[in-house]
């Protein structure tokens, strides 16, 4: 660990004010039979399968991370850290076989430790570098040595975001508080997935706050979450069956800046954030912005049925020509189904005429609302998208199709289509979504400021869109397999300029808003076009130009081939020229493949 660390690092028992601090590590202890004990959630077993066989890595590390300024009791905030652990049992549980089954039984008791980095200047709000809302330094100390510190703090957060968890023995989450200057503190927390997920993070913030201020939150009742979530599937299971059989397809590829992405593995990543600024104000009043307006969006039938956050904000899309004799309107979009049609819309553009992405849904019922775990199911979302359409017109039908895939939330795609083989990544390109409409907890007596999406340096499958929905805006982490996506800053400018066209004039085709808007996006077919008039030394070409007919040969198809391979990273075989002549031809079978 970069820095050199001090006080309590062995994560010996250590006494404060408000009781004992648990040691970092424990003997598990040992389970009865299967009887009694708490079964896995069926993501939790996938899960569990996925990094037993394939592995998941610091893909599965989900890090939060609290600033702290001003006269904090260390003891306090230690106990309390304690405190949020015992108070949560699933994060001092592990996934284990007994009598064959999957269950969860106690492991290593949560860690609790304190490491001091040596003395220096440092900006704590600007070490994982995730757009903090006050980047100034309060020290007067800067140059070379300030940022030597700095970069070792980062360095010591990074080691300890990446540190393995023990699947099998425990713990699957850690507290650690670096002290990195005087009034200075930095708390971060990182648990494997398998126990914790994103509405997790707010849980455990709010408690932790809660114990620290000496207001301790009423006692959680127990759950077994496990064994209601499999009557729930087992009642919807045959409707997901017959739901899932003629949609879902292996996704193959998905063309992004003319790079082919067929990662569904777990590896080292690289992000870039961005906001969407919510301000965004319409031109005309038949034109929506990200604000929430004032109506209700119908959810079928279910309180959470009608995105991924029961609580996200809707945009309204009205009618383009509204009067009293006209249709009724379409319903109003969430800003979750306004971003996941502009993505797929820019996937259209890349290149795919058909698109497939996953998106995470959650599965919490309502009796687990104040409990820390694993409540997310991972879905596919497939369209179709027409050029000729209006993006109103895109995002309702894609819309309608989402309240589709929500009806079978609760079922896995595994247990629906049980052939399905272990991936990291359901497909190469997904999305997950939060909204928070709450301000930070208060920790008394401090100034507090809380990172929501820290940086795991991982990413499941090629690319992953991280979402939190709050007061600042629509902020989009962009993780990202830097081998096969090396121009994310592209595509974030692409995403953000077309989400601004769509808001602005919904009523533009997806082919107007791709040409008129988005400059800077080439499709597939474009790129394959412009090798053609390279190779064959003719320009324009058409999409239905037969390449025998403009003088292409053997030879010349061999050389657009290698172009393909070494610019597209595509594989096109000689016998797809012959039986595919055109431009148009060729980027089809690409499809078919």
């Amino acid at each position: 660990m970069a820095g050199v660390p001090s006080g309590n690092t062995s994560g010996a028992p250590r006494e404060s004010p408000s009781g004992p601090v648990p040691a970092s590590a424990s003997e598990p202890v040992p389970g009865p039979a299967s009887a009694g004990l708490p079964e896995v959630t069926f993501t939790q077993q996938g899960m569990w399968v996925t990094e037993q066989t394939v592995g998941g890595g610091a893909a599965y590390h989900m890090p939060i991370l609290v600033h702290m300024r001003g006269d904090l009791d260390t003891g306090a905030l230690l106990a309390a850290c304690a405190a949020v652990a015992a108070r949560h049992p699933m994060l001092g549980s592990v996934v284990a076989e007994v009598d064959t089954e999957l269950r969860l039984v106690p492991g290593a008791q949560v860690p609790v430790r304190e490491v001091s980095i040596s003395s220096g200047p440092v900006d704590s709000d600007a070490v994982a570098g995730d757009s903090p809302p006050d980047s100034s330094s309060e020290s007067g100390e800067d140059g070379e040595s300030g940022e030597r510190y700095g970069r070792a703090v980062q360095e010591a957060v990074r080691e300890e975001i990446l540190r393995e968890f023990d699947l099998e023995k425990g713990p699957l989450a850690r507290f650690t508080l670096f002290g990195i200057g005087p009034g200075r503190h930095l708390l971060l927390f990182v648990a494997h997935h398998l126990v914790f997920d994103g509405q997790s993070k707010d849980i455990l913030v709010r408690d932790l706050a809660a114990f620290y201020n000496g207001e301790p939150p009423p006692p959680l009742p127990a759950i077994d979450h496990g064994r209601a979530e499999r009557d729930r599937v087992a009642a919807l299971l045959p409707g997901a069956r017959e739901f899932w059989k003629p949609r879902w397809r292996d996704p193959g590829e998905t063309v992004v800046l003319g790079r082919a992405l067929r990662s569904r593995r777990a590896g080292e990543g690289r992000v870039l954030r961005f906001t969407v600024d919510p301000s965004i104000t319409p031109r005309s009043p038949s034109v929506p912005s990200l604000d929430p307006p004032s109506a209700s969006v119908p959810s079928s039938g279910s309180s959470s049925a009608s995105v991924p956050s029961s609580d996200s904000p809707s945009v309204s899309v009205p009618s383009s020509t509204p009067s009293s004799s006209s249709p009724t309107q379409p319903p109003g979009l969430t800003r979750f189904e306004v971003l996941l049609a502009a993505l797929h819309t820019l996937l259209l553009g890349y290149g795919n005429s058909a698109v497939t992405t996953a998106v995470d849904l959650s599965t919490r019922p309502p009796e687990a609302a104040g409990h820390i775990g694993l409540f997310v199911n991972e879905l596919p979302v497939a369209s179709s998208p027409s050029p000729e359409a209006t993006f109103r017109e895109f995002a309702t039908a894609l819309r309608a199709e989402l309240r589709e895939v929500y009806r079978f939330r609760q079922v896995p795609l595994s247990r629906a289509m049980p052939r399905l083989r272990p991936h990291a990544a359901l497909v190469p390109v997904s999305v997950s979504y939060r909204t928070r409409r709450d301000a930070d907890p208060v920790f008394a007596g401090l100034d507090t400021s809380v990172e929501w999406t820290v940086f795991n340096h991982a990413v499941r499958g090629a690319l992953h869109l991280q979402c939190v929905d709050g007061p600042g805006g629509l902020r989009i982490s962009l993780r990202h397999d830097p081998e096969t996506v090396p121009d994310a800053a592209r595509v974030a400018d692409d995403l953000r300029l077309l989400l601004e066209r769509a808001m602005h004039d919904p009523d533009l085709s997806l082919h107007e808003i791709l040409e008129n808007e988005m400059g800077s996006v080439t499709t597939l077919t474009d790129q394959v076009r412009e090798i053609w008039e390279e190779v064959l030394g003719i320009s324009p070409i058409a999409d239905d130009d037969d390449i025998f007919d403009l003088g292409g040969h053997s030879l010349t198809i061999t050389q657009i081939i290698a172009r393909m391979r070494k610019r597209l990273d595509i594989e096109v075989s000689l016998d797809a020229f012959f039986d595919n002549p055109t431009i148009a031809g060729i980027v089809d079978s690409l499809g078919d493949d």
